[in-house]
């Protein structure tokens, strides 16, 4: 179980929004690391780019939430932990 800690915390995930206008990228922890916006993206209107942040992170976050899932069910043999919260 301890193995499987330390992957989920070396785990990286990525969300894009837009045409991948925005991308943001998540360590296993949820928190934030990187941040890319196009170029194009930068010209666009304060409220569309906070928008596509906002949605690329929540998409980063859907794929951590599916690759951390994947580590603790391979820890865990297939089984839930009971209690167990999503740190993201």
């Amino acid at each position: 179980m301890k193995e499987s800690q330390e992957k989920i915390k070396n785990i990286e995930a990525e969300g894009t929004s837009g045409t991948n206008s925005v991308k943001v990228k998540l360590n296993g922890d949820g928190e934030m690391i990187e941040l890319k916006i196009s170029p194009e993206t930068i010209r666009e209107e304060k409220s569309i780019i906070e928008d596509l942040i906002v949605a690329a992170h929540n998409n980063a976050k859907v794929q951590l939430k599916s690759k951390t899932s994947e580590e603790i069910s391979k820890a865990t043999g297939g089984f839930g932990i009971p209690g167990f919260k999503w740190p993201i």
